[in-house]
């Protein structure tokens, strides 16, 4: 909202109900994996993308490349991808660990109706290399800032999404046939989630217990 004594482009403190709301957003983010399969609207998933082109970047690059996986022969090779990685990742654990992990479902690539890529342009000479000169992998950087948007703009919307890293990056560029000098950030899969839980299902199954913020910040 813009007050008009303020001028068009003061924009006015959020109030206590948004940052009450948006804390509540944040917290119900959550990595999907199960999806029902009813489609989502295109536009809705072109308004979200957008909405996430607004993530900052690194000397204003605006790196990021969003690929829509639409063709069955790609997704299905995503999803074989998928299923080898995950397997092999399974061999580097024993015992109960291992029945652990076996027993999670890591990935919704079969029920989610919307496959989507995302890459870093490195090739890119938008910004003309600004803060990037010592630390290069701020691009990377900025295109994960358009992720955590586009995570939580579609949160807000109902949509789920999960981050699919069990992959082998090269073979999957490979799949989509993308520009050489695109590098994958990102395998998403999106849609309406088939259940909503407030805490992780990593947390949910064990596997890992959450650090506190006392555990985490230090002063020097």
């Amino acid at each position: 909202m813009t007050d008009p004594k303020q001028g068009p482009h003061t924009h006015l403190p959020f109030d206590a109900t948004f940052r009450a709301t948006f804390r509540d957003l944040v917290l119900w983010r959550r990595d999907v994996r199960r999806f029902r399969t009813d489609p989502v609207p295109e536009k809705l998933l072109d308004d979200l993308i957008e909405l996430a082109t607004h993530a900052p970047s690194v000397g204003f690059s605006q790196p990021w490349r969003f690929v829509k996986v639409k063709s069955t022969e790609r997704r299905r090779a995503v999803w074989e991808n998928f299923a080898a990685a995950n397997a092999k990742a399974l061999e580097n654990y024993d015992g109960q660990q291992r029945a652990t992990y076996a027993g999670l479902k890591l990935a919704g690539l079969k029920e989610a109706p919307i496959h989507l890529a995302v890459f870093s342009d490195e090739s890119s000479i938008t910004g003309s290399g600004l803060g990037r000169q010592t630390m290069p992998e701020t691009v990377r950087y900025s295109v994960v800032a358009a992720i955590q948007t586009l995570w939580l703009a579609a949160r807000a919307e109902g949509l789920g999404m999960g981050w699919v890293s069990i992959l082998d990056p090269a073979a999957v560029t490979r799949i989509l046939d993308v520009p050489s000098g695109w590098t994958l950030v990102a395998y998403l899969d999106l849609g309406w989630p088939a259940e909503e839980h407030l805490d992780p299902e990593l947390e949910r199954h064990h596997w890992e217990a959450r650090h506190y913020t006392g555990d985490l910040v230090f002063e020097r």
